[in-house]
């Protein structure tokens, strides 16, 4: 019996979001296609000139965003940012420091220290549960 193997495809807004970029702003080529997984590996190794430049100066999808400013999704959504932002965007925001972002950057402290802690927490959990 011969084993078959399928290429493995992917939609184009798949692809994008595994590459970190915004949809809209790839070539229309990559739009209307599908991505093979090999595609993907060789646009990840090697990415072409417009992959660098959209990678650098945006426009960027939103988890993007959020990870630049230091903030969740939700917190741009609370701050009114709702379209992607190009890199000099984010600067000037990052920059102006608006109240919403300082806000927004503050929750996402909290919430990473209650995670550290909560990690730590169950490791200390685990570790007893193994002595006993």
């Amino acid at each position: 019996m011969t084993s078959h193997q399928n290429t493995q495809t992917m939609k184009p807004a798949t692809a994008a979001k595994k590459l970190g970029v915004y949809l809209e702003a790839t070539p229309a080529e990559f739009r209307e296609g599908v991505v093979t997984r090999a595609e993907l590996n060789a646009l990840q190794a090697d990415p072409p000139e417009w992959l660098r430049e959209l990678r650098r100066d945006g426009p960027h999808p939103r988890p993007v965003v959020a990870a630049k400013l230091g903030v969740s999704i939700a917190g741009l959504h609370r701050g009114g940012v709702s379209e992607p932002l190009t890199t000099g965007q984010i600067d000037a925001l990052k920059q102006e420091r608006p109240e919403w972002l300082e806000r927004e950057q503050a929750v996402q402290a909290d919430v990473r220290k209650e995670a550290a802690r909560v990690k730590k927490l169950h490791a200390e959990r685990a570790e007893r549960a193994e002595r006993d």
